[in-house]
């Protein structure tokens, strides 16, 4: 028996755009290659020995469907194996580095003064550590992962350690979908998941915890039965999740007071001067030598990373997590005079990626707090365990800037909103044209040419896009991308409607070496889903 009233949910939301075959660094494939080497593999492997340990039902993770489509490319597959072949040639070239470093950062010695002051004992103590994760990395890929990401999830899910979250295809921000295209790429991205692990999700991450009115009713129909908010959306009472408005959907919004107590806009663990340094590189090996050592210091007088410093502060932060969770299950069961469920919700990537101890405080803290008697459970198990209040009118809302829709639908991404709404009439009247409806033919052969123009307007909606260009962090890659899946799709239907169709079946060749992460799109269900919407 629980002697802390109430439950905590964890949920780790998984996702990445549509990197593969579109640039390598600063953005591309190399960012997704680095969140499976350093998030990835560790997280699952976490949960795979809490698994071994026995427990079940402690948390809930989403995969997006973008994120698990690459996982399985073969492309991709391959583009990890060099990868990580990479990763462990670098660290053997850095643990017998022979180079010598200035203690001014002066040109003289190549030493850039973005770069730390290391001895040559802390480069190769760096080469070892990294050729130690990198082996063990290594390794467990090759036990795993080789074969693609499916078989590892649907391990994972059949344990039941964890519930597996669903999302629509390619992560759009569906308020601004129109209505057809929002049910069609719900519907296809859990139709995607049943295809790769054999498992069709009831709970759901809405990209970017986005929602309009009306959408609970899509989520509804599609056999959702739970999904995430901001805890914002719920305006600050997040004790307990909520059915939306005149639906069974119930949505669970994330406890900020827990949350950001890991990661704000502002402040959380991983900037405590004792862990590793996300942004600060030793150039000559490319690896990340520091520890943060304080807000304000520059990375050339950043001090060499000290694994047993950051350990040290790892379980000081565990031990510190747990008493935030207790403190808050205990206040907000005494507010409401219930047992109280806590939610914290962080995006993956977040445990390894970006905090390099990140992976190990996961599966401490979630010890930790099952000792500390604190029940641990996913969204499904809270929501059948009654952890559920009255019925809340949720309002337009996201868990971007501002808690509102303008990361995605503001000024810097005005033409971002105008094309996506541009290439859904487009898209609609392509398909209605060449896809005959179900009623009129009852025999439809596939149309490769209309599946290839439906999965380029498909990447051209990711979200991904605007939140980049708004953010400012790879603005022009993101603007390039968007408007790439466009002109894609544009060129391959003013070359069919032209009466080219053996130049716009070469078209679709051609894009689709580059653009297929999602093969089984099959554009007579969207033409099914326009009819639908009409009667």
């Amino acid at each position: 028996m629980s002697s802390v009233p109430g439950m905590f949910s964890l949920v780790l939301h998984t996702h990445l755009p549509w990197f593969a075959h579109h640039g390598e660094w600063p953005v591309g494939e190399e960012l997704l290659y680095q969140a499976w080497g350093a998030s990835y593999i560790p997280v699952v492997e976490q949960l795979f020995r809490l698994a071994d340990e026995g427990y079940r039902d402690i948390m809930s993770l989403g995969v997006t469907p973008t994120v698990a489509a690459q996982l399985d490319d073969s492309h991709c597959l391959q583009g990890m194996t060099a990868w990580l072949a990479n990763w462990q040639m670098r660290a053997h070239e850095a643990k017998t580095y022979l180079g010598t470093e200035s203690a001014t950062g002066d040109s003289t010695n190549n030493t850039p003064n973005d770069s730390p002051q290391l001895s040559t004992a802390d480069i190769h103590a760096m080469g070892q550590r990294e050729l130690s994760i990198a082996e063990w990395t290594s390794e467990r890929y090759r036990e795993r992962w080789q074969s693609g990401g499916s078989p590892v999830l649907r391990e994972l899910g059949e344990t039941g350690v964890v519930e597996l979250l669903g999302g629509p295809l390619a992560h759009p921000f569906q308020p601004l979908l129109t209505p057809p295209m929002r049910t069609f790429l719900l519907r296809a991205g859990l139709s995607d998941s049943m295809l790769r692990r054999h498992d069709r999700p009831h709970g759901l991450w809405a990209p970017e915890c986005a929602y309009t009115p009306g959408m609970e009713k899509d989520y509804e129909a599609a056999g959702i039965s739970h999904f995430m908010v901001d805890g914002p959306s719920f305006r600050g009472d997040t004790a307990v999740g909520r059915p939306v408005r005149d639906s069974t959907v119930v949505a669970f919004a994330r406890d900020l007071t827990v949350s950001y107590r890991v990661w704000s806009p502002k402040a959380g663990y991983p900037g405590h001067g004792d862990y590793r340094d996300f942004h600060t590189f030793h150039h000559s090996t490319g690896f990340k030598p520091a520890r943060v050592t304080g807000r304000n210091i520059g990375p050339h007088k950043k001090q060499p990373y000290d694994p047993q410093r950051a350990i040290q502060r790892l379980d000081h932060d565990v031990a510190d997590f747990v008493d935030t969770v207790i403190n808050r299950l205990q206040e907000e069961t005494t507010r409401t005079g219930r047992p109280a469920h806590v939610v914290a919700a962080f995006d993956t990537e977040l445990f390894g990626h970006w905090w390099y101890e990140g992976p190990l405080w996961l599966g401490k803290v979630l010890r930790a707090l099952d000792q500390a008697g604190v029940e641990l459970g996913s969204l499904d198990k809270a929501r059948r365990s009654g952890y559920v209040g009255a019925p809340i009118e949720l309002r337009d809302c996201s868990w971007g800037s501002g808690k509102d829709w303008r990361v995605w639908e503001g000024p810097a991404v005005s033409d971002i909103v105008d094309l996506n709404q541009k290439l859904q009439s487009e898209l609609r009247e392509f398909i209605t044209a060449v896809i005959p409806a179900r009623s009129a033919q009852a025999i439809r052969p596939r149309n490769a040419i209309a599946d290839q123009v439906l999965q380029e307007a498909v990447l051209a909606l990711q979200s991904d896009w605007a939140f980049l260009i708004s953010k400012d962090t790879a603005a022009d890659y993101a603007r390039d991308r968007a408007f790439l899946h466009a002109h894609a799709m544009r060129e391959i239907i003013a070359t069919y409607l032209a009466g080219d169709t053996a130049e716009a079946e070469k078209l679709c060749a051609a894009w689709r070496a580059a653009d297929s992460p999602f093969p089984q799109l099959d554009a007579r269900l969207l033409r099914d889903v326009y009819d639908e919407c009409v009667s």
